[in-house]
Parts: structure tokens; C-alpha cells; sequence
């Protein structure tokens, strides 16, 4: 399999896995395997900064352009009825100024995605004819966080992917919260819960992390005792700009501040120089995808077991070594915010192919996926090392 494995710092989480050939040689290798992974669009905010200027997110930010719909059904991973969604349930108990709730794809979140889909057709249709024109159910898999907005997101690439042309119907599969391994799960890992669970709420009183958060209150006129923190800070100004929507005018005098801040905190809360952590964060899931690349090269490969659960430990070949290094350095930045992935995984001639997101425009990463850059940058600016 000939592929080039990168890091392009405008995608939504992590990094595209593209696997291409050189357009001025012949090559004498051929595709087997695609792996995307991606995040979901722009979205409204997780919770809106409370006591100042607040944005109207309207119900009319959040229409589904026609180009995007699709028939499509969400299931559970054996295609059963869809699982309980606790998470999406907390954003729904609470309604943001404006009428709508926290954390929902937005028409422009849609249109991102679609975007996106696009680009891959012109990539694995148009370009390299890996995929059919139009979507079959025997050859695509498709799975998602049990978020809304990771589904719509899901939902919108397709349509992009296949321009709304389908042989069947589309159908995105989803696991039970305590056990979804597609984002770090405290719920499902009680050892990742005792390791990193108490430093959400630690991270915002480290020293300088505190100062700046108390005068950054004041500027804005919160009261102290109001929950706010720099990654929420960051969040509802990144959504706001997204939509260009109105911000406070103290916080422009912030921005840097809470840009980095809300690096720090991250960086914090996932101490990714601990090996431990990065493991139980994102060992399943790493596991599953390395697991795809050895049984491909292996000549093993089958369509996907949906129901089998990926250990954390990964045994080592030589052939996927110099991957695993890039893989560990990359999938860090997979430790973001709940409901953050979604998969697509195509299985062309029954042979399975993992599609999974890719980039964006520069200008279009920071309201795509707020939590994306932090993660990026926490990295470079604290010197996390890979040594596998």
C-alpha cells in the first residue's frame, strides 16, 4: 500500500491519513486503504458566558440546507434501535438565548461537512476511482459518536460524497455511551476517570491560570462566584465569530490570553507526557485503526466486526512501526471534547477501506472545531515528545 501519512494543521481533530499517488511517476503500489477521521461542523456554543452581551442563536441558524439531506437512519453498532444519548440529553435540558440548545450543527457547520465530502469525491471518485459514484450500503460504513451534531455531520459529508445519490438507505451506527471508544470515556474507564477526572475542575485553579481568570471576570463584569473557565471563555467566542455574531467588547483586549490560557488548561487536564493517560484516552480507538492498516497489509482484512471492543494494547510489527510513531503523536489530539468523532468506513468489493475526515481551508479551521487548535498547540508549545 503506497501512502504518505500526515499532519495538516487545518483539519477538525488530529490529522488526514491520505494515501495518494505521485501524479509524475508510475507507481508500483495500489490503494487498499483509506483511513479519514473527522469532527463534526460549526456549532452553536456549550454554554453561552453568562452576565454579558449574549448572542441570539436563533432557530434559523440551524437550517439544514436541501443540498445535505439524505435518507439515513441512526442505529446501534449490531443495527438495532439507537442507543440512550446521555450526552446529547445534558445539552437538551438547557436552551441558549435565542431558542435553540448548546452544542448543535449549524447551517454553516452543514455546509463545512458537505464541503468536505466533496473534496473526497473529487479525491476517491473523480481523481483515483477507489469509491462508486453513488452510496451502497455493501460498501460504506459509517460511524458516529451518539451526538446530534456528530450524526448531522456524518449526514452531510455522505450527502457531499455521494451528491445525495444513494442506492440504499444510509445508515449511521453509534454505541452505548458507557462504552464508545471514540472519544476518552471516564464513564467507561474508571482508571481514566481517577487519572484525569478530578483535573477539569483542578486546571482552573493553577495559580496563573486563577489570576487571569478572575481579572478577565472582572473586565467582563461576571460575578465570581458565576462557573466560567477559559475553555468555555474560548468556546462561546470562537462559536460567536463562526456566525458572526456580536462579542463583548472587553473581550477583544482577551483574546490572546484566552487563547492560551485555554491551552494551558487543556494541556493540564490530559497531561500527554504521561504515557498512561495517552493510552486509556485513545488506545481503543487506536487500536481498532492500526488494526485495519496490519490485517490490510496481512491480506486479512474482512468487512468490520461492529460489535467486537478494541483493547488498549497494541502489539508492534515491524512494517507499521515508523506508522505508530506518527499515529501516537497524532492521536493525542483526538483527547478533545466529548462527542468529537465520527467515522466512515468504506468497504469497496468487500474489502475494507476506513474513510475518515480530512481538511478544511485554513481560514475555516477555528470555527470548525474550536477545541482543535488547543490541542495542536498545547503540543508544540510544551514540547510533548513521541517515543514509541
Amino acid at each position: 500500500m503506497w501512502a504518505r501519512v500526515g499532519l495538516m494543521g487545518s483539519v477538525a481533530l488530529g490529522s488526514v491519513f491520505w494515501s495518494q499517488k505521485n501524479k509524475t511517476e508510475t507507481s508500483p503500489y495500489e490503494l487498499k486503504l483509506i483511513q479519514v477521521l473527522f469532527r463534526h461542523g460549526a456549532r452553536t456554543p456549550l454554554k453561552s458566558i453568562p452576565d454579558v452581551l449574549e448572542a441570539q442563536w436563533v432557530p434559523e441558524l440551524l437550517e439544514a440546507p436541501a443540498h445535505t439531506e439524505i435518507d439515513y437512519m441512526v442505529t446501534d453498532l449490531q443495527g438495532g434501535p439507537r442507543p440512550p444519548a446521555p450526552v446529547e440529553d445534558s445539552y437538551r435540558s438547557k436552551i441558549l438565548t435565542g431558542g435553540t440548545y448548546p452544542g448543535q450543527l449549524t447551517t454553516l457547520g452543514m455546509q463545512q461537512l458537505y464541503d468536505l465530502g466533496v473534496r473526497l469525491r473529487k479525491k476517491y471518485i473523480q481523481e483515483e476511482p477507489f469509491l462508486t459514484p453513488s452510496f451502497n450500503p455493501k460498501e460504506v460504513y459509517i460511524r458516529s459518536t451518539n451526538i446530534v451534531r456528530t450524526i448531522e455531520s456524518a449526514k452531510c459529508l455522505v450527502a457531499g460524497l455521494f451528491q445525495q445519490e444513494q442506492a440504499g438507505v444510509v445508515s449511521i451506527l453509534t454505541d452505548e455511551a458507557e462504552k464508545e471508544i471514540l472519544y476518552p470515556n471516564y464513564h467507561g474507564c474508571k482508571l481514566l476517570k481517577r487519572l484525569i477526572g478530578h483535573r477539569w475542575a483542578e486546571s482552573s485553579t493553577v495559580p496563573d491560570i486563577a489570576a487571569d481568570l478572575q481579572s478577565i471576570q472582572r473586565a467582563l463584569g461576571v460575578d465570581p462566584h458565576q462557573h466560567l473557565d477559559f475553555i468555555l471563555i474560548r468556546d462561546d467566542m470562537v462559536a460567536r465569530e463562526a456566525h458572526g455574531l456580536p462579542l463583548p467588547t472587553a473581550l477583544g483586549n482577551w483574546r490572546s490570553i484566552v487563547e492560551q490560557r485555554a491551552v494551558d488548561m487543556m494541556y493540564h487536564i490530559y497531561e500527554p507526557s504521561k504515557r498512561l493517560n495517552l493510552q486509556m484516552c485513545v488506545g481503543p480507538l487506536f487500536h481498532t485503526l492500526l488494526t485495519n492498516i496490519e490485517d490490510k497489509i496481512q491480506g486479512t482484512m474482512a468487512k468490520p466486526d461492529r460489535t467486537k471492543k478494541s483493547q488498549a494494547a497494541v502489539t508492534s510489527t515491524a512494517r507499521c512501526r515508523s506508522l505508530r510513531r506518527h499515529w501516537l503523536f497524532t492521536l493525542y489530539l483526538m483527547i478533545v471534547t466529548m462527542a468529537s468523532v465520527t467515522v466512515l468506513m468504506t468497504i469497496p468489493n468487500s474489502d475494507l477501506s476506513l474513510a475518515l475526515n480530512s481538511t478544511l481551508p485554513q481560514k475555516t479551521h477555528r470555527c470548525f472545531a474550536p477545541t482543535w487548535s488547543l490541542q495542536l498547540r498545547s503540543l508544540l508549545q510544551h514540547g510533548f515528545k513521541c517515543s514509541y
